[in-house]
């Protein structure tokens, strides 16, 4: 049996739904319901619904033996665990944003919101610049409006949401994309259903 760690929302279903093309069905989770574990023994499955930051805590921890997260969450939190397939959905950027009349005083410490404070901070420190960290969990777009903070960094889907708050990328940090990911001692001791699990998600990435 294995135990699958999905993210909570449109990545999680849409994994699912790649999973279950690929032989991994479970019917109960079609149904309308407030479940967070389902089973599928038939198929030597187990799935369960987790928020997107935790997979990896539960995938490194033995809880499941694989899982998919983001890359951001993998680079952020580093799990102790192996990436096995870039699932190539969920694609997104990882950006420097600003108000569009935002000018760069190099003479000043740069404040910079984010809900990703080791990305922002490995980034700035590459290119040497002085920070001033602001750690947000809600929505970061509203900190330079507000005066909080002059740049923001986080996830750029579409960038609907900068232009309607007046803000432009300036910088792209990184790609993002969904990775199916494994604990090390799974890996080892169910390798064979590790494996075909992963040609199966690489199979309907073709």
């Amino acid at each position: 049996m294995l135990n699958v760690a999905l993210p909570k929302g449109r990545l999680g279903e849409k994994v699912y739904e790649m999973l279950s093309e690929s032989g991994y069905p479970c019917p109960e989770m079609e149904k309308d319901s407030r479940k967070l574990t389902f089973e599928n023994s038939e198929c030597g499955v187990s799935y369960f619904w987790v928020k997107p930051s935790d997979v990896g805590i539960y995938v490194e921890r033995g809880s499941a033996d694989v899982g998919v997260l983001g890359k951001d969450i993998l680079f952020e939190y580093m799990p102790d665990v192996y990436e096995l397939v870039d699932l190539g959905i969920g694609k997104c950027k990882m950006c420097v944003a600003s108000k569009k009349d935002f000018r760069d005083n190099t003479e000043k410490t740069l404040r910079v919101a984010t809900k990703f404070p080791k990305i922002a901070t490995e980034y700035y420190s590459g290119i040497d610049r002085d920070i001033d960290v602001i750690k947000l969990n809600g929505s970061i777009e509203i900190a330079p409006l507000l005066g909080l903070s002059d740049v923001i960094v986080d996830i750029v889907e579409t960038g609907k949401t900068l232009k309607e708050n007046n803000l432009e990328v300036i910088k792209n940090i990184m790609d993002i994309s969904a990775r199916f990911i494994c604990n090390k001692v799974s890996y080892q001791f169910k390798n064979d259903e590790v494996i075909k699990m992963a040609d199966a998600l690489k199979r309907d990435r073709l």
